[in-house]
C-alpha cells in the first residue's frame, strides 16, 4: 500500500506537513465549533475528531520515508 502512494508521487514530506496542518485544522475546527454551537462538548469531539488524523500522517510519513530510504539502496 505504501508503495502505491509512493508511486502516485507523495513524498514524506508530503505526509509530514499534512499532519501538522491537521494540528492546525483541529485547533480551527474547535474554535469555530465552540462559535457556532454554544456547546463546549460539541466543539471538543469536533476538534478531537481533526486531531485524530495528525498521527496517522505522521505515520504514513515514516512509513513512506522507509520506503524512500529503502529504495535508494
Amino acid at each position: 500500500m505504501i508503495s502505491t502512494i509512493q508511486n502516485l508521487g507523495v513524498r514524506s514530506e508530503h505526509a509530514y506537513a499534512a499532519g501538522f496542518a491537521s494540528i492546525g485544522l483541529s485547533v480551527l475546527s474547535w474554535a469555530a465549533s465552540l462559535g457556532k454551537s454554544k456547546s463546549k462538548p460539541q466543539a471538543d469531539r469536533w476538534g478531537l475528531f481533526v486531531g485524530e488524523w495528525t498521527p496517522t500522517f505522521f505515520a504514513i510519513g515514516v512509513a513512506l520515508k522507509l520506503e524512500e530510504t529503502s529504495s535508494k539502496k
